[in-house]
């Protein structure tokens, strides 16, 4: 028996338009009605969308990539793991020698010389929405985090190219998570109207399954009574250890390969409700 539902956002659940779905919508009303535990799972910081978890009624959030964990009905944190100052400003030495963007977030803050990519991004999603995120462009990153000392969730550095090199080269610092992500073809980010790639930088061992974990412990749950599902690479982890791993139509191929079922519809016409609606026999 399913006890809890953990879902990625962008792509799961949201469409390349960040457009929710009837079908998804009224899926999540479902499983609140029966009091399943609902986890949203993304690469956001909760600043960034605590307005949609509080839109969609979400029982916990797991946000950037697993470094924070939050018990959405209480605003209880029940775990966080920050990326060291240090560490960061060893990512942006390499980035800077090949003229790489780089942006960074805190807790309630997006850092970044220019807006460019994911950045650029998630300003046109949250300038005009109830966002607690704020936007700040300095003359230089690395000067900002030395004087601030800021609070750092995650570091991404971007590029129109191919990043495996410098992926390759960051690895060499044991304190680091790195995780790359390719926005090109059928996957662009059609949003910003952009192909390109980045570097996800947080703290050794934090990832989506990592944080999962901590909270089926939280809730006293089993991994067997997990469906975890997404779309993008930093998703396969969860998908592959759950009891029910879920792919929606339009996830990336490497993430169909491990997932125990692909729907048949994408994110934008409810393939999140479709999967919710297969393993799960509400009452």
């Amino acid at each position: 028996m399913i006890k809890l539902v953990a879902s990625d956002l962008d792509g799961t659940l949201f469409d390349s338009n960040h457009f929710i779905s009837q079908k998804n919508l009224n899926a999540i009303s479902d499983l609140n009605h029966s009091q399943l535990n609902f986890a949203i799972c993304t690469g956001k910081t909760y600043s960034m969308i605590k307005h949609t978890c509080d839109k969609l009624n979400a029982s916990y959030g797991i946000f950037g990539n697993g470094n924070q964990i939050v018990d959405l009905k209480s605003g209880t944190e029940i775990y966080k793991k920050l990326l060291d100052d240090q560490d960061a400003l060893f990512c942006i030495q390499f980035a800077k020698k090949e003229h790489l963007h780089i942006h960074l977030y805190t807790e309630n803050e997006v850092i970044s010389e220019s807006l460019q990519y994911l950045d650029l991004r998630n300003y046109k999603l949250h300038r005009s929405s109830n966002s607690e995120l704020s936007f700040k462009i300095v003359d230089s990153v690395e000067d900002y985090i030395s004087q601030n000392q800021p609070h750092i969730f995650k570091l991404v550095i971007s590029k129109q190219g191919n990043l495996n090199s410098l992926k390759e080269v960051l690895s060499s610092n044991s304190n680091l998570n790195i995780q790359l992500v390719r926005k090109y073809d059928k996957y662009k980010d059609f949003f910003i109207n952009k192909e390109y790639e980045y570097l996800d930088i947080m703290p050794k061992g934090i990832n989506k399954n990592h944080a999962l974990t901590i909270l089926e412990n939280y809730l006293n749950v089993t991994k067997d009574e997990v469906m975890a599902i997404g779309d993008n690479l930093n998703d396969i982890e969860m998908i592959q250890n759950s009891g029910i791993g879920i792919a929606v139509a339009n996830a990336y191929e490497e993430v169909k390969k491990v997932a125990d079922y692909t729907t048949s519809v994408s994110a934008q016409h409810g393939g999140f409700a479709e999967a919710v609606y297969k393993f799960i026999p509400f009452k």
